[in-house]
């Protein structure tokens, strides 16, 4: 397996310097790899309660609350996204995290962008707070580091966050 991935990680060195095109399969793998390494690299990481985690796969604890992580070959984006299928009840949702704004705020040390009415790459209307970086890649194995540098801390801050605000949407459940 370890050769494996050295494999691909000079695939992807490759590739990137020749600014080549992928398959859908070695695009696959790519994304995989960089999942896999961003997962070791924040598995020893407890949650802000002292648990163990899988912070690739957040679980809220509420039904359409995710809270995720998307990279492309353009760009990185951190998300807390709320997918309930009626408006009314991902207004009020809206409404309840914008009473923790200052909270939110005070835990990522960074303002976010707010969308209360986001439509998402499907067509669905979802409620959005995001953070983006722009010009990194996936498929350039040398903008991993600020990847993960951009992940990392704002997953572990929503956490944080989270291990607080959590309380406030149990009428959410």
């Amino acid at each position: 397996m370890y050769r494996h991935f050295l494999r691909l990680v000079h695939l992807i060195t490759f590739a990137a310097k020749q600014k080549i095109l992928y398959s859908k399969d070695e695009a696959s793998q790519i994304r995989q790899a960089f999942w896999t390494a961003f997962g070791q690299y924040i598995a020893p990481q407890l949650s802000a309660d002292g648990l163990k985690i899988n912070w690739i796969n957040y679980k809220t604890g509420i039904r359409n609350l995710f809270f995720k992580m998307y990279t492309d070959n353009r760009s990185a984006t951190i998300m807390i996204e709320f997918t309930h299928p009626d408006a009314e009840i991902r207004e009020l949702f809206y409404e309840q995290m914008l009473t923790l704004k200052r909270l939110f705020t005070g835990h990522m040390q960074e303002e976010w962008d707010w969308q209360p009415d986001h439509i998402d790459t499907y067509g669905k209307s979802t409620t959005r707070i995001s953070k983006t970086l722009d010009d990194v890649s996936i498929f350039r194995k040398d903008d991993w580091p600020a990847l993960i540098s951009f992940f990392k801390p704002r997953i572990i801050a929503l956490d944080e966050f989270w291990s607080t605000a959590q309380y406030s949407f149990e009428l959410f459940k």
